[in-house]
């Protein structure tokens, strides 16, 4: 059986550089290892890195042992479903990209709150540093 995205497709690739997904294979899959539920496809911007680190999410610090590089705004990366909601509530949610967040993150976060920040990949990531 294969991974369903949020509109009921096949899951489709978040992205490879830099490697994401839970299992670093580039999808936003999901299993009982994934604690955190890391099925949300996000292009993230400055304000959503911001916003994580003062969450206690730092996700601008490359850290080695777990194979992260450490993003910047633009990257697309499988973020946890609790905290993308929880940047959503308080304005700073980064863009979702629908054909690559799994279906599981429906269980944490409405699927208008994630159709409101959809977006296609921008042929111009740098654009989000703005």
């Amino acid at each position: 059986m294969s991974d369903l995205n949020v509109l009921g497709g096949p899951l489709e690739s978040c992205g490879i550089d830099p490697v994401t997904g839970f299992y670093r294979d580039g999808y936003c899959t999901t299993g009982p290892e994934d604690r955190g539920s890391h099925t949300i496809c996000a292009v993230v911007t400055a304000e959503f890195l911001a916003h994580q680190r003062s969450i206690g999410n730092d996700l601008t610090t490359p850290m080695e042992a777990y194979n992260f590089p450490g993003l910047v705004p633009g990257d697309r990366w499988c973020v946890t479903a609790a905290n993308w909601l929880q940047a959503h509530e308080d304005g700073a949610a980064a863009y979702v990209i629908l054909a690559s967040t799994h279906e599981r993150a429906l269980e944490v976060v409405p699927i208008e709150a994630l159709k409101e920040h959809a977006v296609d990949v921008p042929s111009d990531p740098g654009s989000l540093r703005d």
